[in-house]
């Protein structure tokens, strides 16, 4: 069975946070009893003041069909108020189901929440990206000469 549960502690969250990201770190079974209580774990954090949203899910030992639609929920909620949304530490089974789903493709997802928050702090504070290519008002390069 895909979602088989695993053996692992009963269900963890944490937050840290760092200037305008936050990392909430989710261990254990993520399902229908503890989806909930992510969801008011992530409700506080959404918003003006968090530029940058991280779920830490090295942790997970199982997440079910409930799960995985809060995590959908969750990035479609950031997105509507303007919090940048990632995923971290995706493995085992929830890495498969979203393979399988084609939400591996919908998520950022970074090996581990330190991977998460350097790019985010290489962020350049107007949203670009450092590195990315110029802006579209930016004048064209010069024509080359004939």
């Amino acid at each position: 069975m895909l979602f088989e549960a695993g053996r692992g502690p009963a269900f963890t969250l944490s937050c840290d946070v760092h200037e305008r990201a936050t990392i909430i770190r989710v261990g254990g079974e993520l399902g229908f009893t503890s989806a909930p209580l992510l969801r008011e774990q992530l409700d506080r954090f959404r918003g003006p003041g968090t530029a940058f949203l991280i779920v830490d899910l090295t942790d997970v030992t199982f997440c079910d069909s409930v799960g995985l639609s809060e995590l959908v929920s969750a990035l479609q909620h950031s997105e509507a108020v303007g919090t940048r949304f990632a995923l971290s530490g995706v493995h085992g089974y929830l890495a498969r189901v979203l393979t399988i789903t084609g939400l591996r493709k919908t998520f950022e997802i970074h090996p581990g929440p330190e991977d998460a928050l350097r790019q985010a702090s290489a962020a350049r504070p107007d949203g670009g990206r450092a590195g990315s290519p110029e802006p579209d008002d930016a004048p064209p390069p010069p024509a080359p000469a004939s």
